[in-house]
């Protein structure tokens, strides 16, 4: 490693950490959003300081997002999961379903092939855990019901959106599609969350209790970490992406007596980390392919326009549908509209698989950016109007480790 590497290195978690305080001191919005931002502000599209396309940042912002989501599935507690209740589970189902169908509808419609439709459908149905759990802790109502339902919907989403990204990560990698390579890659990404679960549950206790009773300085993360990564490895082996694995492996440790003594130490690590995946997300982006000014940006713009509706349509039909008596719909449907991390982790992949290109690229990010900038204005209006009721702060499992994020 060069010492430009390390300057560039520097450079990215210095304005993630600037540009997100600015965001979330100043502007009132996540601090995720100034990452974002601040990789754009020193990307190719301005300063061009970090290079897009450099190997070595880029496998550094791939590891951010093992750490990303191996810190949300510590957070994840599937017993509570479990629980949410009919009215989550159909938010979260009709949440994934509507914006897949519509966001592929849309690229179908706007002339894009199978595999690409498909992605771009698949980019469009996560919700955020961490961005929405922090709008509602802002707001002083995340004991409600409203607020128990999107948290336990989004938790679901990020689950099934990780199945979706398994199948559709092995769309990208062979370019091509038939309902049989679809239903193959799905069977593949279901069984090895669930071998990976069972098996993981049946060897951590050993493998814990044997760290925590070494001497050696910091065995106890360390393994933590090792098994993050083998995880990891085993979902890329298994041609799924390495983040499947690193949820997986969260889900395995959350519920282990030993979590309390190593989760400090992953979240310092991923506090460095996962950082440097927005902020290489953001330096990717070409803004001159939304510049309105020329027609292939015109185009972008209305690419974008165009799955921003679907983007919104699809979340918001799934919360004013929602099962339930004397709920706030509206509450419901608005909390399930950013996207966050997992839409970007999406668009990366695109990339780099070489999916979708630069244009398409920055139309996603441009929905991510417009439904996590929009939901907090929204939320505060809509809480006003109902008359909430302001209650103590409550933290839901679900939502630490990303709240943590943004």
């Amino acid at each position: 490693m060069t010492a430009q590497t390390l300057i560039q290195i520097a450079l990215m978690v210095a304005v993630a950490k600037l540009v997100g305080e600015v965001c979330e001191r100043w502007l009132k919005q996540p601090a995720v959003l100034g990452e974002l931002l601040g990789g754009v502000l020193i990307g190719r599209s301005m300063l061009g300081l970090v290079p897009a396309s450099d190997p070595i940042l880029h496998q550094m912002a791939e590891l951010g997002a093992v750490f990303l989501l191996f810190e949300v599935g510590l957070e994840c507690d599937m017993q509570s999961l479990l629980r949410v209740g009919g009215s989550a589970f159909y938010v979260a189902v009709a949440g994934v379903v509507l914006p897949f169908a519509l966001g592929a509808s849309a690229a179908h419609l706007l002339g894009m092939g199978g595999v690409q439709a498909i992605f771009v459908g698949a980019a469009l149905t996560a919700t955020s855990v961490g961005i929405t759990a922090r709008v509602f802790a802002d707001l002083k109502c995340l004991h409600t019901k409203e607020a128990r339902i999107v948290l336990g919907a989004a938790v679901a989403d990020d689950v099934i959106g990780l199945v979706i990204l398994a199948a559709v990560s092995g769309l990208a990698a062979a370019h091509t599609i038939s309902a049989g390579s679809v239903a193959r890659l799905a069977l593949v990404a279901c069984g090895f969350l669930g071998a990976a679960i069972v098996a993981g549950r049946l060897a951590t206790p050993r493998l814990l209790s044997l760290a925590r009773r070494m001497r050696t300085r910091g065995a106890l993360p360390t393994a933590s970490i090792a098994f993050c990564l083998v995880l990891a490895a085993g979902a890329a082996g298994a041609g799924l992406a390495p983040i499947v694995g690193a949820f997986t492996a969260g889900l395995v440790l959350a519920p282990t007596e030993h979590r309390m003594h190593f989760e400090p130490q992953v979240k310092a690590i991923a506090d460095l980390l996962v950082p440097l995946f927005f902020v290489m997300m953001g330096a990717q982006m070409n803004l001159q392919s939304l510049n309105p000014m020329t027609d292939a940006g015109r185009a972008s713009l209305g690419v974008g326009g165009a799955l921003l509706l679907a983007a919104v349509v699809g979340k918001v039909v799934a919360g004013l549908t929602c099962p339930g008596r004397g709920l706030r719909r509206a509450t419901i449907a608005i909390g399930m509209l950013p996207r966050g991390e997992v839409g970007l982790i999406f668009a990366g992949i695109g990339l780099q698989t070489a999916v979708i290109g630069d244009s398409l690229y920055a139309a996603i990010v441009f929905v991510v950016i417009a439904t996590t900038l929009v939901t907090p204005p929204l939320l505060a209006i809509a809480n006003r109007a109902a008359r909430l009721p302001v209650g103590p702060l409550a933290q839901p499992a679900a939502g630490k480790a990303s709240e943590a994020r943004v």
